[in-house]
C-alpha cells in the first residue's frame, strides 16, 4: 500500500477568482490531500503593506467550501519550513510568478534537504486579486466623474428654471 501524497499551497485568496481554482485544481491533481494555507490579515499587512479587501475569517470559509481542499490552516508567516515542520507536506504548489526569485530559491534549496518538491503552476494571466482591485478602483472614479457631471447639469439646469421663473414678477 502506498503512502499519501501530502500536498501545500498557500495564498491570501482575496477577491476569491479563477485564477485561486486553477491553482487549487492543479495543486490537487498532485496529491492525495491537499492543505491551504490562507494568509491572516495581519500577516497580509505585514508582507503586502496593505490590507485584504474581504477578511480573513470570510477567505477561509470559501477556501474551506472549495471541492479541491482537504484542510485549511491559518498562514501567520512566510516561513515554509515552519509550515513543513508542523505539516510535513511532500509537495509544495506555487504560482510561477514567484519562480527564480531569490526568496523561492532558498525555500527550494531548504525544502529540497528535507525531501519536498516544489512544482511552479502557471499564473493564470491577467486575473489577480490586485487587477480587479484596480479595475474596481477605475469603475470607481469613473463614477464619481459622472456623478459629478450629474450635479453640474442639474445646478445649471437649476439656475436656468430660476431665472425663468422670475418672468412672472
Amino acid at each position: 500500500m502506498s503512502e499519501k501524497v501530502i500536498g501545500y499551497t498557500a495564498g491570501v485568496f482575496d477577491l476569491f477568482h479563477i485564477g485561486h481554482i486553477n491553482l487549487l485544481r492543479n495543486a490537487k491533481a498532485m496529491c492525495d490531500y491537499l492543505i491551504v494555507a490562507v494568509s491572516t490579515d495581519e500577516h497580509v499587512k505585514n508582507y503586502k503593506n496593505k490590507n485584504p479587501i474581504i477578511p480573513y475569517d470570510h477567505r477561509i470559509e470559501v477556501v474551506k467550501s472549495c471541492k479541491y481542499v482537504d484542510v485549511v490552516v491559518p498562514q501567520e508567516n512566510g516561513d515554509r519550513m515552519e509550515a513543513w515542520r508542523k505539516m510535513k507536506f511532500d509537495i509544495m504548489i506555487v504560482g510561477d510568478d514567484w519562480y527564480g526569485s531569490e526568496k523561492w530559491q532558498e525555500y527550494e534549496r531548504q525544502l529540497k534537504e528535507v525531501g519536498v518538491k516544489i512544482v511552479f503552476f502557471p499564473y493564470t494571466k491577467n486575473v489577480s486579486s490586485t487587477r480587479i482591485n484596480e479595475i474596481l478602483e477605475e469603475k470607481r472614479q469613473e463614477l464619481a466623474k459622472k456623478e459629478k457631471e450629474l450635479n453640474e447639469l442639474k445646478e445649471k439646469i437649476n439656475g436656468e428654471v430660476l431665472k425663468n421663473d422670475n418672468s412672472w414678477q
